[in-house]
């Protein structure tokens, strides 16, 4: 019988799914980090929310652990990189509090617009400022989300409701999504000089972080009001104080900080702010949904073997892992180098399964290759949830098989299609084993990806190889290869570059200034 330990404080029907279904549960919650670790080897899975760390020593000693289910979204108190070492799938909740959530955010802006935590302090110390508090209808407002995913459309869907113009920044909806919704789908610059009310709704990644900045800031509408129910991080809070303080923001509300738990803050007592304690997915009907998913998938895994919503378990049979492990890992490579150089919407994908390869089961391979290709820009995308995903935001993926191969013996083609261009990147296994890109944009190049790279395209032009690596080394950053195609002599050539660290902002920037150079990016593998 699996045993199951409950370390965290979860609804009394989540314990009685897992015991409805033959599974032996623990209930130990508040257990200080060696108390973890000194039982902890008991157990076949392991149902959290925040409060427990599932850190690499608690995985050490968790010799029977099979799963670990975490009863929310954000999986920040989790090792995963160490959980998959040990073999132990790592689940969340990513659904169960989208419209808490959603909620919330709503209530923020009503709260912003109408000053009712500050009228209700007033009104409470018997002051009566009824002239003090003159609000704002939102009636007729211009609404911007960054973030239209599935916490950002219920959001749109409540504020066409309440009669808001509502304009929507992100690079995955589809403009077919967009009418659906209500809701125009804009460019970020034009979201942030349009939007009297602007609403993060998106995961905080190395392209969103301070998405909200200093600059970003200054090109809005004077009197604009900022709610972030996402993630810290995504604003510059010092900008933010300083925009208040001046007037030219006109109020934020804030559920999320850069560092949390957030006991001390510069924006705390400004009267302009609206404040709470990361309250977003804290109501009793979300709760209750996180706790019942996570015990359903706990339950599903350690009896059956289904995987739900997994952040690092693909969906392989024992007797096909061997084969598939390098076709993985160069189809993460080939989604992520797609995904990391697309910059506008995602209207189609189309996989190209040629040779060998062909004749294996590409399905968890196609979600891998979208799981690179989503990860960029969406927060906790698995290969599970990715081809779900890409439905709902309606990307149209095709796959295609031919066991004829012209030049390898297998080959895999992926090309993606935005509002703007079509792309393609190509790529094999040298020797059954070593992932290679061999091909982008129709342009033949032969490459290893390292852990840092920096991609750019760039006219063919005498010198031009000697000036980057000049630039790049005066950023104190040591080339590890270099692989160059073109399109001809003098026309249209492509680099991927290896480097030994990420190349700081002042030598990106130096790289871009170039002469020759169309387009430089950094890539993380």
């Amino acid at each position: 019988m699996p045993k199951v330990l409950v370390s965290d404080k979860l609804s009394p029907r989540a314990v009685d799914i897992f015991k409805g279904r033959g599974i032996e549960v623990d209930v130990k919650t508040g257990l200080k980090p060696e108390e973890l670790i000194a039982i902890i080897g008991d157990y076949d899975g392991l149902a959290i929310r925040s409060a427990t760390k599932v850190t690499q020593e608690v995985l050490d000693a968790a010799t029977n652990l099979k799963v670990v289910g975490r009863a929310g979204i954000g999986v920040d108190n989790v090792d995963i990189p160490a959980a998959t070492q040990k073999g132990v799938v790592v689940m969340n909740t990513p659904y169960g509090n989208a419209i808490t959530t959603a909620e919330h955010a709503i209530a923020m802006m009503f709260a912003l617009a109408r000053q009712i935590p500050q009228a209700n302090a007033s009104t409470h110390a018997g002051k009566w400022e009824k002239s003090k508090f003159m609000g704002a209808e939102l009636t007729g407002k211009t609404l911007g989300l960054i973030g239209c995913g599935n916490i950002g459309s219920i959001v749109a869907e409540r504020a066409v409701g309440l009669r808001m113009k509502v304009i929507a920044y992100d690079p995955f909806l589809s403009p077919e999504r967009a009418v659906d919704l209500g809701v125009e789908k804009v460019e970020l610059d034009d979201l942030i000089r349009r939007a009297d009310i602007i609403s993060l709704h998106t995961p905080l990644t190395d392209k969103t972080r301070n998405i909200l900045s200093a600059e970003a800031i200054g090109r809005m509408k004077p009197g604009v009001r900022i709610i972030n129910c996402a993630r810290g991080g995504l604003i510059d809070e010092a900008a933010l104080k300083d925009a208040l303080d001046s007037g030219h923001v006109a109020g934020a509300a804030l559920d999320v900080f850069e560092t949390e738990p957030a006991k001390e803050h510069p924006l705390f007592g400004h009267e302009n702010v609206v404040c709470t304690p990361h309250l977003g997915a804290s109501t009793s009907e979300a709760q209750e949904n996180v706790a019942l998913q996570v015990a359903e998938q706990i339950s599903d895994y350690l009896l059956t073997g289904a995987v739900t919503n997994a952040l690092n378990m693909p969906a392989v049979t024992a007797e096909e892992a061997p084969r598939l492990r390098p076709y993985m890992k160069l189809c993460t490579q080939l989604g992520g180098f797609a995904g990391q150089i697309t910059e506008s919407g995602l209207k189609s994908v189309r996989i190209e399964y040629q040779g060998d390869v062909a004749s294996l089961n590409t399905r968890p391979l196609t979600s891998t290759m979208l799981q690179g290709l989503l990860s960029p820009l969406l927060e906790s995308v698995n290969m599970v949830s990715a081809p779900v995903i890409a439905r709902e935001r309606g990307i149209e993926v095709k796959v295609t098989k031919s066991e004829s191969c012209r030049d390898y013996h297998s080959l895999i083609r992926l090309e993606v299609t935005t509002e703007r261009q079509t792309r393609s990147v190509e790529g094999t296994l040298f020797g059954d084993s070593l992932p290679r890109i061999v091909r982008i944009n129709d342009i033949a190049v032969e490459a290893e990806l390292g852990p840092d790279m920096l991609y750019l395209v760039n006219e063919d032009k005498p010198g031009f190889i000697g000036s980057l690596g000049t630039a790049i080394g005066d950023a104190g950053v040591n080339i590890a290869s270099f692989h160059l195609g073109r399109t001809d002599a003098g026309g249209q050539a492509i680099c991927l570059v290896q480097v030994d660290g990420p190349v700081p902002a002042e030598g990106l920037e130096a790289v871009r200034a170039l002469p020759h150079v169309v387009q430089a990016k950094p890539l993380r593998f």
